[in-house]
């Protein structure tokens, strides 16, 4: 799964010199959180909410209403923007966006291809493939197994769901966090009764942590 394929394509964006309050009227209207800034095309910094809530003033500041939007009016996105923010290509893997924001704590990622904006991919983003990934709106059966991490046990696994004649829609594994545990193997099955597979499972040694049905 790639950004290209997940990404906003043609994010609205501003310019460095448009004020702060039109930026945030922009991302207000519209439901945004953050706007890409560019300079002819090229990605130069981000601005977000949370720019701009910073040099908003406080309810307990002295100046008046006039003062206050007098000294907003002055402020423009370069002010407040964050420059050369992280970028991503659009041949990235949805993975490699996630860690980049998880690992620099930020909820989007503007999408750069030759120098140029492209996109953008948010956390919204991720969640929505992560979903589609998991099968999570398709009905049929998930089913959590543990197991040992060895030569041919998604075989083993795998060959026991073909003999009950029921089609796998998405596999994920998840690794031990500490040595010496299992991993998990997480199933979506086209079935809705899984009652015998469950019990195949069992009795050829593989612990079922769970079990749920759409």
């Amino acid at each position: 799964m790639f950004v290209r394929n997940w990404m906003t394509i043609k994010p609205v964006t501003v310019t460095e010199d448009v004020p702060v309050l039109e930026a945030g009227e922009i991302m207000r209207k519209n439901g945004f959180a953050r706007l890409p800034v560019v300079r002819d095309g090229r990605l130069v910094g981000i601005v977000t909410e949370m720019d701009i809530m910073r040099v908003s003033p406080s309810p307990a500041t002295t100046l008046s209403v006039f003062e206050m939007n007098y000294l907003l009016s002055k402020l423009t996105v370069k002010d407040v923007m964050t420059k050369n923010p992280k970028t991503i290509a659009p041949e990235a893997t949805l993975e490699e966006a996630a860690v980049l924001m998880r690992d620099y704590k930020i909820g989007a990622l503007p999408v750069v291809e030759g120098g140029k904006l492209v996109g953008i991919i948010t956390e919204s983003d991720i969640f929505d493939a992560f979903i589609i990934l998991m099968g999570l709106r398709e009905a049929g059966s998930r089913i959590t197994l543990e197991v040992e991490d060895r030569v041919g046990v998604l075989a083993e696994i795998t060959h026991l769901i073909k003999e009950r004649g029921i089609n796998i829609v998405t596999i994920a594994t998840f690794t031990p966090q500490k040595e010496g545990d299992h991993g998990q193997l997480v199933l979506r099955l086209d079935t809705e009764d899984p009652a015998a597979l469950v019990e195949d499972f069992a009795a050829h040694g593989f612990r079922v942590l769970h079990v749920a049905r759409r």
